[in-house]
């Protein structure tokens, strides 16, 4: 008898109790080699790949996508197994299937999630746990609705396909007993349930917060509730910054291989202002105030999952090719779902740069413990005044969210106006003026 390994959520951090499921990357059936990712599960502070812990047919699935499970919790299991002849193996071939002559599966309900189905029509040749529970909630057959998984799978979009497009006149066909009275459709508050009981254009698809986004929200309200925050606002000429990236932008990438960005610009002169008023380099911290003597300056990079906030670290020690490949790689992990929980942690300082989506003007929300976050926003032509006369200019609004109870409203100000000094002069970030 073959042996069968459980799948299980492992230790992904010191405080961390609880995933979110993300994307299975390979469905039940299939045959997965050891150490191969098999499934994305998202934490409170990154996305992480579980690998399989042998070569095997993936026997079940026991959490679904934007299911949660707690660290040790079992949620799938494989069937150890050599890799079938030929490659990847067909549907029906997993060993469970051997337990029965395929003649004898005719039988079977086309509704019962049975790995092997005889069904020639449309009936599903595996139906997915997930798409079981729906065609049970909405009284369905898996004969009725089309299949499009790889082998002949039914998925659960499948059903909700079906059930968001089948006539509106089906719904009281399928459940006659109810009663005149029921007006209230019935909601199931499970992971991605949607809510089809009424007209085709008035569906409602519910879905937990994810991991990210349930964490994101606990912190942005600590900050609303705990800190004094306020924020002051200044305006840059981008020009002098904007003709040195035109002129030396393709030197740049021949020699580092990598983009020479405004981000780099924007961390150095950070830097310069965070040494001149360290106040919103620190971070109140057991009723004292903690001043570092360096900059992890965290920016924020849009991911797979949303926004997060990678740390550059001793920023004050990296060059402009390191800061930009450094950004450059933080953003292909975000994009793979990939940057790892330690990538997100620490930070004495954030920068947001809103402008990348066209945002003009913004207030940025302090990322606790920190003290302070610099919001940058979109370069727009506009007039300004300069020696008396009316030009226009690239101008770039720039916002300091900082907490008052450890920074005062000089110390912002000035550190903004150091923040346009070095962008209008970029050549003080040579010179260390």
């Amino acid at each position: 008898m073959s042996e069968t390994i459980q799948v299980e959520v492992p230790t992904v951090g010191e405080s961390i109790s609880e995933v979110q499921i993300g994307q299975w990357l390979k469905a039940e059936g299939d045959w997965v080699a050891s150490g191969e990712d098999l499934v994305e599960i998202e934490t409170e502070k990154a996305s992480v790949q579980i690998p399989a812990p042998s070569s095997g047919f993936l026997e079940s699935i026991a959490k679904q996508s934007e299911e949660f499970a707690v660290i040790g919790e079992v949620i799938a299991t494989i069937r150890v197994a050599e890799q079938p002849a030929g490659g990847s193996a067909p549907a029906a071939a997993p060993p469970a299937a051997a337990a029965a002559p395929a003649p004898q599966a005719a039988p079977v309900p086309s509704s019962a999630p049975s790995p092997a189905s005889s069904g020639t029509g449309t009936a599903a040749a595996f139906v997915m746990p997930a798409a079981q529970r729906l065609l049970d909630t909405h009284g369905l057959r898996a004969a009725d609705v089309p299949a499009t998984g790889p082998g002949g799978r039914l998925l659960k979009e499948d059903v909700q396909a079906f059930v968001q497009n089948r006539p509106a006149a089906a719904p009281p066909a399928a459940a006659p007993a109810k009663p005149p009275t029921a007006v209230a459709a019935p909601r199931r508050e499970s992971a991605a349930s949607l809510v089809t009981d009424g007209p085709a254009h008035r569906t409602e698809e519910v879905k937990p917060l994810s991991m990210l986004r349930r964490t994101i929200a606990t912190r942005l309200v600590e900050a609303q509730q705990t800190a004094a925050l306020l924020t002051t606002f200044n305006e840059v000429d981008m020009s002098p910054t904007m003709q040195i990236r035109k002129e030396y932008k393709d030197r740049f990438v021949e020699r580092h291989g990598v983009k020479l960005g405004f981000m780099s610009f924007f961390a150095k002169a950070a830097v310069e202002a965070l040494r001149k008023f360290p106040a919103v380099n620190a971070e109140i911290r057991d009723g004292n105030a903690i001043y570092r003597n360096y900059q992890d300056i965290g920016v924020a990079i849009g991911g797979g999952k949303g926004l997060v906030v990678p740390i550059l670290r001793n920023v004050e020690r990296m060059s402009f090719a390191d800061i930009e490949g450094t950004i450059a790689g933080f953003a292909k992990q975000a994009s793979e779902n990939r940057l790892q929980p330690e990538d997100l942690m620490g930070g004495t300082f954030t920068i947001s740069n809103g402008g990348v989506y066209g945002s003009l003007l913004s207030t940025p929300i302090v990322n606790p413990p920190q003290s302070g976050i610099l919001g940058l926003h979109s370069i727009q032509d506009r007039p300004v005044a300069i020696d008396g006369q009316v030009v226009i200019r690239p101008m770039m609004y720039i916002a300091l969210t900082y907490d008052h109870r450890i920074v005062d409203g000089r110390e912002a100000v000035g550190f903004l106006k150091t923040i346009k000094e070095v962008i209008e002069e970029p050549a003080r970030l040579f010179l260390e003026l």
